[in-house]
């Protein structure tokens, strides 16, 4: 009968525990990112540096200006936008952190739609 009560104690108290995020480990670095969409997945790298990104897609370069709201968070801003929708501006947000990786969520900024992926560190 006092084991009835003990096992949703410790449900409760493992269900509220929120493994550390070490952001600030990956704001610098060499990186490469897997994400998923639509059952298609993209593998990009990246550099990332100061308050410059610069990512490597299907034999494409691109440049974008980073903005770190908080440790977790940052905005990319294309720097030459060619298109209307490079003009849109990025906010991803570091979900959890491993040693070596880290997953995230990324979107337009004022859209609803998310799309979740992970990225290593490479060097």
């Amino acid at each position: 009968m006092k084991y009835r009560f003990i096992f949703p104690l410790l449900l409760f108290q493992f269900s509220c525990y929120e493994s550390p995020r070490n952001c600030q480990d990956f704001k610098t670095g060499y990186f490469e990112s897997i994400v998923v969409i639509d059952e298609t997945t993209y593998t990009s790298s990246f550099k990332r540096f100061g308050d410059l990104q610069i990512e490597y897609f299907n034999g494409k370069t691109d440049s974008s200006s980073v903005r770190w709201i908080n440790d977790c968070e940052v905005i990319f801003k294309t720097i030459n936008p060619t298109n209307r929708l490079q003009k849109k501006n990025v906010l991803v947000k570091i979900l959890t952190t491993e040693k070596d990786g880290y997953h995230f969520e990324y979107g337009y900024i004022n859209e609803n739609k998310r799309f979740k992926g992970y990225a290593r560190r490479l060097k």
